[in-house]
């Protein structure tokens, strides 16, 4: 599988990922800021939370682990709870603000 369609992948998983507080999967809310496929199909992908001290941030967390690790020829996955920059609701998509009724 190339490349491209390995990351085309790695999305689709990671967009099956929900925060349980909102009704809007985790890429669309802009709570993922780097996925980064390595040569060796290893994953190191940074993602943030709404808030710093959100309850469901564990759980999040390894749902993401275990899907994008689910997708056919991935090797180790890495990932990084980043803070900077915070998150805010300039990182959702159209959509994401489409369904929570901020446009």
């Amino acid at each position: 599988m190339e490349k491209f369609e390995l990351e085309q992948k790695i999305v689709e998983m990671i967009k099956t990922v929900y925060d349980p507080e909102i009704p809007v999967n985790i890429y669309d809310l802009g709570l993922i800021y780097r996925i980064e496929l390595k040569e060796d199909n290893a994953v190191e992908i940074d993602m943030t939370l709404t808030a710093p001290n959100c309850p469901a941030a564990d759980f999040m967390m390894e749902d993401v682990r275990q899907k994008v690790e689910s997708v056919e020829g991935i090797g180790k996955v890495t990932l990084n709870l980043v803070f900077e920059p915070e998150w805010n609701q300039e990182l959702m998509t159209e959509e994401a603000k489409l369904e929570l009724g901020l446009l």
